[in-house]
Order: structure tokens, then sequence, then C-alpha cells
């Protein structure tokens, strides 16, 4: 049996010795099942919470430059936030509840971790929602869809 090549997105060549096959079709199998999950569990999970989700509570800010949950780096000039649930990618309508201002963040990290806090937001979109000088915030927190708009919200309160 000829040598296996296998060519990879970035045009390198690597070549196995044909003892290798069998190995290499078990790691394909099992990686299988990894791949059904990340492609169509995760944005159907996605796409439910985007019908669904409302909720009520406090935010704060931070403006940290370490890494993220999600594996990306904190950006504190981003429309960014840390929710404990949502799905890394969310888009999320954040609305404060005493001045009415609202933007559209995207959920890359975990958290807060403090309790009473529904939300952390970067420092730009604090500064966006005006509460940078308090610290924290009353908000109502809406998932938006793909266009970033948000679906009916119930009332939270002031």
């Amino acid at each position: 049996m000829p040598p296996l090549q296998i060519r990879t997105p970035l045009a390198e060549v690597h070549t196995f010795p044909a003892s290798a096959l069998p190995a290499l079709k078990g790691f394909a199998v099992r990686n299988l099942a990894l791949l059904f999950a990340c492609f169509l569990f995760l944005p159907l999970q996605t796409a439910n919470a985007r019908a669904q989700f409302i909720q009520c509570g406090k935010a704060s800010w931070y403006a940290l430059t370490s890494m993220t949950a999600s594996g990306e780096r904190a950006n504190p000039n981003a429309m960014a936030a840390a929710h404990r649930t949502l799905p890394f990618g969310t888009l999320v309508k954040v609305s404060n509840l005493r001045n009415g201002k609202e933007i559209t963040v995207r959920i890359n990290d975990r958290g807060p971790f403090v309790k009473g806090r529904v939300i952390d937001v970067t420092k730009a979109a604090a500064s966006k929602l005006g509460f940078l000088p308090q610290g924290v915030a009353k908000v109502r927190i809406t998932v938006a869809g793909a266009d970033g708009k948000a679906h009916e919200a119930q009332d939270c309160g002031k």
C-alpha cells in the first residue's frame, strides 16, 4: 500500500506510512462526534436562546486584557460582555433602566461572579450605557437576533 498523504488548509502535505492508516481512521471517527457537537448542536443552542431569553438585574464593568473563557484576548474597547450561561458569540441587547440607553454586546466570557449581578460589560460598553462612574447599573438583558435587534422584552421596573 502506498504512503498516505494529507493536505492541510495551509497547503502543507503530511506523509504517513501505510501502517498508520488504521490509527488515522480511528482518530477521525473519534473526532467526528466532537465536530458534530461543535457545528450542529451549539448553533441550535444559540438559536434556542435567542428565541426566549430576557433577564433583569445589575451590570458591572471590567477593563481586563487577559484571556477570556472563550479563548480570545479581552479588549476593554470592544462591545463585549461576560454572562454565566449564554453561549459565546450570542448578541445581547443591554438596556440601562435608569437612563434608557441601549447597546448590543457579544458574549465572549463567563461571569460575573458577584452575587446579584447578571452581566459584566467592557469599559467601553459601560461608557456608552452611561454607568462608568457609578460602576454598577440596573439593566435588562435581551438576546438579539443576528441582525442585532432584540425581541419584545418584559418590564423590569426601575
